[in-house]
């Protein structure tokens, strides 16, 4: 017997080695007779069934490394991978940085020709590339595959002729987690390798294998050595791992939230930055209106909830008017379905207790047959649930969908909006201005009229909330893995040693010049909340001191409750803003130059007196303001998405929307530039700000309050508290409802931001001034360079995608 497996397995070696060897025509020839042998099993016997890493171009097997074993969906051992050590990631991270290298120094067009010839590649190979992802729980069709490679190829062919402003940031690490599909690893890696990166790839179990096949066609298809390296483990431990490497220039993450997390504040301090798609643990509504085609919405409702893998967790939401019809339709429609095989034990376990929680609630249970034992489950529906019920807030894993129902259409909506995720929502109704409006009001980043999880890269990806703080896909996703040209890469540094609870906690402290006369002090300044003058909540102020030491005016010291009103000021105002014509937000910031303009004088006269520049310097950077707001009144209208060709049959949009309200904690440099540069971006684009002036220069920003009053700008839709950065940082990074944060400060600010804004999850875009100051690398805000204004938008901005199907 093992005379005849070892024959068998020499013979598929053989086979799989000729196959890999032979050209186009050649395999044509030998086609029918490679039909009689599995593709996955040749290439796992080729290998021993112990799979190395790949690094530098080849496969590579350490000895003395640690093994976990991959399974298949009868918990059967395919294969075991390695666990790699530190050197293997540093010998992978020096590959990666001599990669990049070559990679990036060929033209767009010798990099798109690798993606397209990968295509070529990946249609030959297509039946080992299918049965590896079987085999590993990770199912992804090849005809996807291979238009993700069409798709990116010609991204890297137009890199330079759409995007001539923006460089590839270097060494690209990209981490998926077990559950991750072989798609969702795809659109990180490929657009990473289209826009000139080199990527080390940190796959999850599942995904190893198909991660481990691809590399070795990469290289068939004549990627360089180096450009694309693959090693395995844990993939939280291992890829904080790859992100202290100081070869690595960028970080980012799909997969479950605490994984997630825990990823995240392993990395805070490291001076990497990372981005997060978390729709593993993203909670979707499918909602079926009255108005819907029922048939045709159980049928979607059987083919989405009771898959053995899902990329989403979902949530059935009907209309009380059919929800009668609905359930008797999935009783009928469920009857005799088989038992779904669940990922672990473990997951029955989670199952029995949230059914049993859910009945003790009040629900009722739909199963298509009595539950067995083991590993096992009957797709089941959990009925009569209310909102706040555990199992609809975190639904458990396995064939299992709550329902709940609602009364009117605008209560639908609501109900969508209910989780604290924003991944996708699937709506089912015939109306089309009733799917358009709900469309539009959902908190998510892609909706699906009448179909669910249509995707292309063609369209942005794009999380919302807790479940991500990045853009995948379309031209969109391409930015994540690109930077500014005039934007120096960010330097490695170690984490610093920071009590994270006690952050910001302690005022920073001014010292007063001896001898001072609190009566010689020309000003009292208030701070700008809900679109009010005020004083600190605290009651308490500080001083503003001249460059020379003297004091030159009082400002409050604001904190956590002044933060807490100018954002309930903001949630206010906010949504209203956002509804408004884009016609009318260009006007008014249109109106808000003019009533800079009318104040030139006095913005000169206080960024000289505050910051010692000359009076002639001073009307410069007053003038270069009145112009950036004009140009983002003149942009308002000019960004508004499109709708972009696709394979498939339907109709899709694109769209850019509002982040919501969004804290910002600006530079020393340039103190009124700054501050309409970035006020500008946010409100244009439909946010709400609250806004802290810098600590050292707060003068110009308390003048500008007198601005705004003038304008058209509502009340409450912008607040400038002024105190110290770190404790105003903290009360922004511990607000549940500020979406995004923007910051300039120090190393500390920023590894504490990093660490603590991923509960809830935050988008950051941090800036070390004492690092940028040292290298004088800093933002350049004189510059009139495109690249600026478009990264500023762009940070601006969330992605939806709207899919309209027509046949």
């Amino acid at each position: 017997m093992s005379q005849r497996s070892s024959s068998l397995k020499n013979l598929n070696s053989l086979i799989y080695s000729y196959s890999f060897q032979l050209n186009t025509n050649c395999q044509e020839t030998v086609c029918c007779f490679l039909l009689f042998f599995s593709f996955s099993q040749s290439w796992l016997e080729k290998h021993s069934r112990i799979l190395g890493f790949f690094i530098d171009g080849k496969f590579s097997s350490p000895a003395d490394r640690q093994t976990q074993d991959v399974t298949d969906s009868k918990a059967a051992v395919v294969c075991s991978t390695l666990c790699a050590k530190d050197e293997d990631v540093a010998s992978a991270a020096s590959s990666a940085a001599g990669g990049f290298k070559t990679w990036s120094e060929l033209s767009c067009y010798q990099r798109a020709k690798v993606l397209l010839k990968l295509a070529s590649v990946l249609q030959r190979h297509s039946q080992c590339a299918s049965e590896l992802c079987e085999l590993s729980q990770s199912s992804t069709s090849p005809a996807v595959l291979i238009r993700l490679a069409q798709y990116y190829a010609s991204w890297a062919q137009l890199r330079d002729t759409l995007m001539p402003e923006w460089i590839p940031q270097g060494v690209v690490a990209v981490v998926v987690s077990d559950e991750c599909s072989v798609y969702f690893l795809l659109l990180k890696v490929l657009p990473a390798l289209a826009m000139g990166n080199a990527v080390i790839v940190v796959p999850g179990k599942t995904t190893a294998l198909p991660a481990l096949l691809l590399a070795q066609l990469f290289m068939e298809a004549g990627i360089p050595a180096g450009v694309l390296n693959v090693v395995t483990g844990s993939e939280a431990l291992l890829g904080a791992k790859v992100a202290q490497n100081p070869q690595v220039n960028y970080q980012t993450y799909s997969g479950r939230q605490q994984t997630g997390e825990a990823l995240a504040k392993a990395v805070a301090g490291w001076g990497v930055p990372m981005s997060f798609c978390l729709s593993l643990s993203s909670v979707c509504p499918f909602i079926i209106f009255d108005s819907a085609d029922l048939d045709s919405a159980v049928d979607g409702v059987i083919e989405l909830a009771f898959k053995k893998k899902r990329d989403f967790q979902w949530v059935l939401c009907v209309q009380e008017s059919v929800l009668d019809i609905v359930v008797a339709r999935l009783k009928l429609r469920m009857n005799g379905m088989k038992c779904v095989p669940l990922a672990t034990e473990t997951d029955r376990k989670l199952i029995d207790a949230a059914v049993l929680e859910a009945q003790q609630q009040g629900a009722t249970l739909i199963q298509s047959c009595p539950p067995g034992t083991g590993a096992l489950y009957p797709p089941t529906v959990l009925c009569g649930l209310a909102p706040s019920c555990e199992s609809v807030i975190s639904p458990p894993p396995g064939p299992v969908l709550p329902l709940i129902s609602f009364r009117s259409s605008a209560e639908g909506v609501a109900l969508g909006n209910h989780s604290p995720h924003g991944q996708a929502a699937s709506i089912w109704t015939e109306d089309l201005t009733l799917a358009l409006e709900s469309a539009k009001s959902l908190c998510v980043g892609s909706v699906w009229v009448n179909c669910h999880s249509v995707m292309d890269p063609a369209l942005p990806l794009c999380g919302r909330r807790e479940s991500g703080n990045c853009t995948d896909g379309g031209r969109e996703g391409l930015y994540q893995f690109l930077r500014p040209s005039h934007s120096p890469s960010l330097p490695h540094s170690s984490p610093s040693s920071i009590n994270y609870a006690d952050f910001g906690s302690t005022a920073s402290k001014f010292m007063i010049p001896e001898g001072f006369d609190p009566s010689s002090v020309p000003r009292f300044y208030s701070q700008f909340v809900g679109g009010q003058l005020c004083k600190a909540d605290s009651g308490c102020s500080r001083s503003v001191l001249a460059p020379g030491g003297s004091v030159l005016a009082h400002c409050p010291d604001g904190g956590r409750k002044d933060v807490r009103n100018a954002v309930e000021a903001a949630i206010k105002v906010q949504p209203g803003w956002m509804k408004k014509r884009s016609a009318a937000r260009s006007q008014s910031l249109y109106s808000l130059a003019d009533s800079l303009d009318k104040r030139r004088r006095d913005l000169a006269v206080s960024i000289q007196t505050q910051t010692g520049i000359s009076l002639e310097e001073a009307e410069k950077e007053v003038q270069l303001s009145i112009s950036r707001l004009s140009d983002w009144a003149a942009r308002c209208d000019k960004e508004q998405g499109g709708t972009p060709f696709l394979p498939q049959s339907g109709s899709a949009l694109s769209s850019p929307e509002a982040l919501g309200v969004l804290g910002v904690i600006l530079p020393n440099s340039k103190p009124l530039l700054s501050l309409v540069s970035l006020l500008g971006a946010a409100i244009a684009m439909g946010n709400a700000v609250v806004m802290v002036p810098s600590e050292k220069y707060p003068l110009p920003a308390l003048e500008f309050i007198q601005v705004l009053q003038a304008s058209d700008i509502p009340g409450g839709l912008v607040s400038i508290i002024t105190g110290g950065r770190d404790q105003l940082t903290q009360a922004l990074a511990n607000h549940s409802v500020i979406q995004s944060i923007w910051y300039w400060g120090s190393k500390e600010g920023c590894q504490f931001l990093q660490y603590s804004c991923v509960s809830p999850l935050k988008r950051l875009w941090l800036h070390c001034e004492e690092e940028e100051e040292e290298r004088e690398a800093g933002q350049n805000w004189t510059s009139s360079n495109p690249s600026l204004q478009e990264e500023l938008w762009r940070t601006a901005v969330v992605w939806k995608s709207i899919w309209i199907p027509t046949a």
